[in-house]
């Protein structure tokens, strides 16, 4: 061990070098090189970082950024959404097969859950907590000051006004301040001991209160969000009259949880659709217009629970358990019986068919009957009409059902291993059936020939497209935006204004000239000429008679010199 009296340790303390060492500035000897070239670059990297935090943090780029939010958004308004209408999202695959796919690789039929709309977010989250929270601490800061020194010349203020008083300028000065403390002014008087006589008042503090709080409201909505992105989920179900679910992973068509969701997670009710019903206008200049939607439901909130009624409808959702069940689409179900060459029934079931024409609901569909080898692609139309030998809808409701099916007798090519979609039919190992396309209406029933079977055009049934939603951050969310919006009409209608009071030995010895000084940080809306002149009335008339005083009131540019 060194001793603390070594001629190194007392050069060292003197400030010269010890021996062996280098001076100061020079780099030790056997220093690696790696090392002061580290130390060198780690000021223009930290200064970088600086540089880089400042400008993600600015006022500018939070603008620009929310505006590439605002921007973002507009596909998710505009084209249809996987979370919100998956059917729709397929229909427009199908009209436009060379368009969709591009639209699709840019995440525009999911917009809401796409990468770079989540780093545009997240992006805007940290520079506005960048921006916020150091505001916050200022303006915390910025309400508990107290009001600053009078200034010694009041008659440079905007608003000013002066009175001879015969009390002295002590007892003046005091009189002024007992009416503005009843005024909420917060007070500010000389140190003890001083010579000077003044008070400085201020008032206004809750507009600092009212910027500070749409500041922390707009953190909270975008904490708000941010839960609900992470704890909250959405899916679809498509059910067709008499159809059933339970709010489970398994049962669900489309899910989109949360990050931090698991299959537990879900509410454990149970739904289901009794019957649909759409009403359309009949007449005049929007006729075939929607009229109505209900959804008539019956639902149970937990296994074994108490079964309740309910008609969903647009914009009036179902609350059950947390979650709301949305109306957000509706269709035909066709119903079909397939027969195979055996005789024996092979498929039997309602098939939804997608709106190729939401204003006809002429739509589109797919039966699949493996086990007899037959597919069919149709056509549906609700009301039909023959049009130049071509099949058309005139009006959604279904007056006048008919179905136009193509047949096809092969491989189905469901045992693959591929997945395939409910609504197409691949038929590159299928041969057409003769006879396609073949009309058929309710009750109607197409032999097939060389004995492949038969399909039977049983009915129609209506579909329903039902949207559940869980978001834990709504309620919050709308809190926080209600209280960012009262803060912010409070930072807009109250004013930061301050009254100065000065107080000397008049000149005749007896009494004293009490100048009364005024301004206002922030006065867009006006009307502090008009209160500052009711104060300084008050002023000089709750403590002076008429015979001893006389006000003389002035309104001059503002300098800066009588600035505090």
């Amino acid at each position: 061990m060194t001793d603390v009296q070594t001629p190194d340790t007392q050069a060292a303390a003197q400030g010269e070098p010890a021996q062996g060492e280098p001076a100061q500035g020079e780099p030790a000897q056997g220093e690696p090189a790696e090392r002061d070239a580290a130390r060198q670059q780690l000021a223009p990297d930290a200064g970088w970082g600086r540089w880089a935090w400042r400008q993600l943090t600015s006022m500018r780029t939070a603008l620009i950024l929310l505006f590439l939010l605002a921007l973002g958004a507009i596909p998710g308004s505009i084209l249809p959404q996987q979370g919100a209408d998956p059917a729709s999202v397929t229909q427009y695959f199908a009209s436009h097969p060379a368009l969709a796919p591009w639209l699709n690789r840019l995440g525009l039929f999911n917009v809401f859950a796409s990468p770079w709309f989540a780093a545009i977010y997240l992006l805007l989250f940290i520079s506005l907590v960048g921006c916020v929270v150091p505001r916050t601490f200022r303006l915390v800061g910025s309400a508990r000051t107290p009001p600053p020194r009078a200034p010694r010349n009041l008659a440079r203020l905007p608003q000013s006004s002066s009175y001879a008083s015969a009390l002295e300028p002590a007892a003046a000065v005091e009189h002024a301040a007992g009416i503005l403390g009843k005024q909420r002014f917060r007070l500010r008087r000389p140190d003890a001991g001083g010579t000077d006589y003044w008070v400085s008042a201020e008032k206004g503090y809750l507009r600092e209160a009212g910027n500070l709080l749409f500041h922390l409201s707009l953190l909270g909505v975008l904490l708000s969000i941010a839960a609900g992105g992470l704890f909250g989920y959405k899916a679809d179900k498509l059910l067709v009259e008499g159809g059933s679910f339970s709010d489970t992973v398994s049962a669900l068509d489309e899910i989109h949880p949360g990050r931090l969701v698991s299959d537990s997670d879900f509410a454990p009710f149970s739904l289901t659709l009794n019957k649909f019903t759409a009403n359309y206008i009949e007449s005049g200049e929007s006729i075939g217009q929607p009229s109505n939607f209900d959804a008539s439901v019956t639902y149970t909130a937990s296994p074994g629970g108490q079964a309740k009624t309910y008609n969903i409808r647009i914009n009036d959702p179902l609350s059950v358990d947390g979650a709301k069940v949305y109306l957000i689409g509706h269709g035909y179900a066709p119903e079909f019986k397939v027969t195979g060459a055996n005789g024996q029934v092979t498929y039997s079931e309602s098939t939804p068919f997608i709106p190729e024409n939401t204003s006809t609901f002429e739509s589109d569909g797919v039966v699949k009957a493996p086990d007899s080898s037959l597919g069919f692609e149709g056509v549906f139309v609700p009301t039909a009409i023959t049009v130049a030998g071509t099949l058309e809808s005139i009006f959604p409701s279904a007056d006048n059902p008919e179905v136009s099916l193509n047949g096809y007798y092969g491989n189905l090519g469901m045992n693959s291993g591929q997945p395939q979609s409910v609504y197409q039919l691949d038929t590159s190992d299928m041969t057409e059936i003769s006879g396609s396309p073949h009309l058929l209406q309710p009750g109607q029933t197409w032999t097939l020939p060389n004995g492949k079977g038969s399909v039977t055009f049983v009915g129609v049934k209506q579909w329903a497209s039902l949207a559940v939603t869980y978001d834990p951050g709504q309620v919050p969310a709308l809190v926080c935006g209600m209280l960012a919006l009262a803060g912010l009409l409070v930072s807009f209608f109250v004013r930061r204004r301050r009254v100065f009071v000065r107080a000397v030995p008049a000149a005749s010895g007896t009494g004293s000239i009490v100048t009364v000084g005024g301004l206002t940080r922030s006065d867009a809306s006006g009307g502090f000429e008009e209160e500052f002149a009711e104060l300084a009335a008050e002023i000089s008339e709750a403590e002076t008679s008429p015979a001893q005083s006389s006000t003389q009131s002035s309104t001059r540019p503002s300098d800066p010199d009588a600035q505090p």
